[in-house]
Parts: C-alpha cells; structure tokens; sequence
C-alpha cells in the first residue's frame, strides 16, 4: 500500500499540542475528523484507545503507530503527529517517542489495515530515514519525506 493513498499533507501536525499519549491520539483523531477522513471521532478515540490499552503501540526506536478499526470511516487513513518534544509513550524500549503515526481503518478492513501497518514499519525501520525524519519540525516535510519513501 502507497502512503499517498491513504496520507494528506492536511493530516500531519507539527508539533502536536498534546504532552501525553491519549492526548496525542485525540488531536490525531480530531485532525482527522476536522479534514473530513472520520465522522464519529468520539468513536474512533474510543476504539485506538480501547487497543492502545491492550499493548502499547509505541514499538520503540522513537516511534509509535497507534491505531484501530471503527465504522465510522470509509476508508484507511492516515494522521502524523510531530511531539514538541519527545514523548512517553509507554514503548516496548522505553525509549520517548519522536513521530507518532495513528491509523484509522473500517472494521472489516483487515487487509488494508494490515498492509498500511506493514508499510509504515517497512519505512520507519531504516534508522537513516529516522535521522533525518525526527529532525524536521515542518509538517510538509515530514510529509514529502514520508511520501517520497512510502510512494
């Protein structure tokens, strides 16, 4: 799955406001709700937040990926926070996180989901392109930079 069918540069915050991590995946939520991507934004914070509470989605290397599945969105989607400055994010490593990328799918979108998960760790797990990426503050980079190496 291409990042550019599923990312907007609309839906990419730096920095993010939040200093927590359920305060992060509500602003993430809620930027994708203001830019049209999911209607019941309550639900779908109830949802990422539901599976964040199971196992952690801060899978380390100062990256998290939290996400979930709602019927209140049509199609998988993308939303990329920048913390203002690194963030606990109860990771695997203990580690703060530097980029948190939520995604939001339908409920019976297992493929996809599973795909675009697939496809931002394939990306995320270059530790040169995470150099580069947890240094820019600008969200159109961050968005160029993901899109030029996620297609």
């Amino acid at each position: 799955m291409k990042l550019s069918e599923i990312l907007s540069v609309e839906c990419v915050q730096a920095p993010l406001a939040a200093a927590d991590k359920q305060t992060a995946i509500n602003e993430l939520v809620d930027l994708l709700a203001t830019n049209n991507k999911v209607k019941q934004a309550d639900a779908l914070k109830e949802a990422i937040w539901s599976r964040e509470q199971t196992r952690t989605t801060g899978i380390g290397h100062g990256l998290a990926i939290p996400h979930g599945k709602c019927g209140c969105i049509s199609s998988p989607t993308l939303a990329i926070g920048r913390p203002s400055t690194p963030m606990d994010f109860e990771s695997m490593d203990s580690q703060p996180v530097e980029l948190i990328v939520l995604l939001a799918s339908p409920t019976a979108s297992t493929r996809e989901h599973i795909d675009a998960l697939a496809s931002v760790s394939r990306i995320m797990n270059n530790p040169t392109f995470r150099d580069v990426i947890y240094k820019v503050t600008d969200a159109k980079e961050i968005f160029d930079l993901l899109i030029e190496q996620g297609g």
